[in-house]
């Protein structure tokens, strides 16, 4: 598995794929640096996930919007790939002097692909809310 800092042009790429996972792509603009501020994981030649961080400015940063390659079917290789891209983020984030990465998840494989990373399950119960301004 290699990394690599995702590029303007992968915006289109992960629209399809948080897509064919039946969620709504975020905005680029809502996405750091515009979407470039992410990372995405290949198996090989195959993009199989990614995801971005957000830096705040206390010690939090914030693991978001991971999503994988629908099309890539190898179950061993996508729970590889997202340990792969959930340990470079913490890297990332303890090279920046941060303390704690925290994200927001539905998805009960990613839940679980955390949970192996050492996140532990906070509250639970919150509804999610957004405006746009």
């Amino acid at each position: 598995m290699t990394v690599r800092q995702l590029k303007k042009e992968d915006y289109e790429m992960l629209c399809v794929w948080w897509r064919k996972w039946r969620w709504t792509p975020p905005v680029r603009e809502v996405l750091p640096n515009e979407g470039t501020a992410g990372f995405i994981v290949y198996d090989e030649n195959t993009p199989v996930v990614a995801g971005f961080l957000y830096d705040t400015n206390s010690s939090i940063s914030w693991v978001e919007w991971v999503v994988s390659n629908f099309d890539y079917k190898d179950k061993k290789g996508r729970k590889e790939a997202i340990s792969t891209l959930l340990i470079y983020l913490e890297a990332l984030a303890k090279a920046k002097g941060k303390k704690i990465c925290y994200s927001l998840l539905k998805s009960k494989s990613l839940i679980e692909a955390y949970k192996e990373q050492g996140y532990s399950l906070a509250e639970t119960g919150y509804t999610e809310m957004i405006k746009a301004i």
